[in-house]
């Protein structure tokens, strides 16, 4: 019998609600509600209205009730590492206060001087990041002492939707491993860890795994809602469930979308010296499989660009006037001043001269920038991924958004030499559905779930041409 599933994907600009199900081994999706996300300002604080976001989940979810479609399971997935905290009653103590936020400037210093860098990540396994939840929470702890103290859980932001919607607290794996708390060979909260920085391990909450099927809606909302359907648990960080749709194996993937998230799939952590050097993470996929990748700043840069143009330009605007120039210079798209600028455009033009290379004026000088640079970074990370793994690889599967901006894919098959697949689009829900139908039972696994999303979504293929060093 064919079971429907609604994917919530909240991402870092926006969400969507996609109805979903499988139907003689063929994926269908439709796009039911899409929203607005964005960061506010909260008394010099960057923060996210979760209560907002919220209103918008039961908004798509009355759209689904008013258009008859069927919803027998509901699966949420957002970005990573930012949380709340609740008091002993279940209400929230803190804002969800956004990982672009400074207040973790200093805070990896202050943790270095509690536990040795090493030691983190051999136990973690995570990459280094100022914004990692540990960060986060040492900055709460240091600045806001009282309320860290008055704390009685801690949820992730996927965790608190599901505990609006259910009543049920818990964390879910793959956003819990991106905490930079969880032991990447235990697959638990590292209590050891937690103690020497001073946090109360009773803190966090039991870790449940994708597939896990959560319970109900609470009463008062099924009514309001007009539906009871399950709650499941899918890979709520993002990356997890898009991971979960490359339709390419054996192949190097990036996930593109606000960030670039590249690696491998593997079924061990690797938190050797050379991971760490290079700054790889071992996050947790489905089925307890590692997505052991490089997060890179991503698209976030062209989106700044855009909005910092005052939107005069569209994003295919931006990529037809970066094709009509032959401007060169590259900048570290990691660079810190990079990650919430004042100015975008100011701040690439700043390191363009601060490094001696020519400085892009033109928007369209500014957009072929950014792209190369992008897929500069790109190379490198793979030559990175090829060396840790000592072979090479000949394709790289690009999904998510940034797949269908095809002036990046090109510039990345031709700087690599290697073959590029572009496509679905849609992979975070798509990836957010499976989990749900493979808690059903409508789907037997990961492998016939990757068959069945190779043969009903688009993928586009690039050949290296023109081969280029930038």
């Amino acid at each position: 019998m064919t079971q429907y599933s609604i994917a919530i994907d909240i991402g870092a600009s926006s969400g969507r609600l996609i109805h979903g199900y499988v139907e003689d081994e063929v994926m269908k999706i439709e796009e039911v509600h899409r929203f607005e996300n964005k960061l506010i300002v909260k008394q010099d604080t960057f923060i996210w209205d979760v209560d907002r976001l919220f209103e918008e989940i039961k908004n798509g979810l009355r759209i689904c009730r008013d258009r008859g479609l069927q919803v027998d399971t509901i699966g949420i997935d957002t970005w990573a590492v930012d949380f709340v905290l609740l008091d002993e009653n279940g209400e929230r103590l803190t804002d969800a206060v956004a990982y672009r936020d400074k207040r973790t400037d200093g805070m990896m210093e202050e943790v270095f001087a509690l536990i040795p860098k090493e030691q983190l990540y051999f136990e973690t396994g995570i990459q280094f990041q100022k914004f990692n939840t540990i960060y986060q929470l040492q900055a709460l702890k240091k600045s806001n002492p009282e309320v860290f103290e008055r704390a009685k859980h801690f949820l992730m932001i996927p965790d608190y939707l599901n505990y609006l919607l259910t009543g049920q607290m818990s964390n879910e794996y793959t956003n819990a491993t991106s905490t930079q708390l969880l032991n990447a060979f235990t697959k638990r909260w590292d209590t050891d860890l937690l103690q020497t920085l001073g946090m109360n391990p009773e803190l966090f909450q039991e870790i449940l795994p994708p597939k896990t099927i959560l319970g109900s809606l609470k009463k008062e909302l099924a009514v309001e809602l007009g539906m009871n359907p399950l709650i499941v648990l899918p890979a709520t960080h993002d990356t997890g469930s898009a991971i979960i749709s490359v339709p390419e194996q054996d192949a190097i993937y990036l996930s593109s979308g606000t960030w670039s998230l590249m690696g491998v799939e593997n079924r061990f952590p690797i938190c050797t010296k050379r991971a760490e050097d290079f700054n790889f993470t071992n996050e947790g996929g489905i089925d307890y499989r590692f997505r052991f990748l490089k997060n890179i700043m991503g698209l976030w840069m062209i989106q700044e660009v855009k909005r910092n143009y005052e939107n005069q330009y569209s994003f295919a605007d931006l990529v037809k006037m970066a094709k009509e120039t032959d401007f060169q210079a590259i900048v570290d798209v990691n660079d810190d001043r990079f990650l919430k600028p004042a100015n975008m455009i100011i701040s690439i033009q700043t390191v363009c001269k601060e490094t001696g290379q020519a400085i892009p004026q033109t928007p369209g000088e500014v957009a072929k920038c950014v792209y190369d640079s992008l897929a500069s970074c790109y190379h490198k990370t793979i030559l990175e991924i090829e060396a840790i793994y000592d072979r090479s690889y000949d394709r790289i599967s690009v999904i998510g958004g940034g797949s269908q901006n095809e002036l990046l894919n090109q510039t990345l098959a031709n700087i690599s030499g290697k073959e590029v697949y572009a496509g679905p689009i849609e992979a975070t829900a798509i990836g957010n559905i499976v989990a749900q139908q493979m808690a059903l039972g409508v789907l037997d696994d990961i492998d016939v779930a990757r068959q069945i999303i190779r043969e009903s979504f688009e993928v586009k293929r690039y050949w290296p041409v023109s081969p280029v060093t930038i």
